[in-house]
């Protein structure tokens, strides 16, 4: 059974796992260390983690300050088993309730991520210096306060 709960400090070394772990939107340990985590998770934002037997098998972190998704990583052992949705659900009602009304994230063009983003309603808003597509959401009509 799996539990999606806020995530803490103590889970850092999982969410790092899962983050080296995937085989798109690589990055190494030179890019992203463990303490990019902290700041990530308790001061500008929150996140998640889905967790199953004891391990972290899939995250996702916001910043509140930016009003974008920072990170949303499934465990390619576990791709495929809802646990992105989950997560997305999570970290997308919680910016809004932050008083975003525009949501953004990027991610390399080509991958399964570009896929899974268009399929929740994300729209290309261009290209970042990197090369990345810039992804946008709105918030429904029907949900703004």
């Amino acid at each position: 059974m799996s539990v999606l709960r806020p995530a803490a400090r103590q889970d850092i070394s999982g969410m790092h796992r899962v983050r080296l772990a995937v085989r798109e939107n690589r990055l190494t340990t030179t890019m992203i260390s463990e303490a990019d985590y902290l700041p990530a998770i308790e001061t500008i934002g929150r996140g998640w983690v889905v967790e199953r037997g004891g391990e972290i098998i899939a995250f996702t972190i916001g910043n509140r300050e930016t009003g974008s998704i920072w990170a949303l990583f499934v465990d390619p052992r576990h791709e495929g088993q809802g646990y992105g949705k989950r997560l997305h659900g999570s970290v997308v009602t919680w910016l809004w309730s932050q008083g975003w009304d525009h949501l953004w994230l990027t991610t390399e063009p080509g991958t399964r991520a570009q896929g899974f983003y268009e399929s929740l309603g994300w729209e290309h808003a261009g290209y970042n210096k990197h090369g990345e597509i810039r992804f946008e959401l709105s918030r429904p009509a029907s949900s703004v306060s």
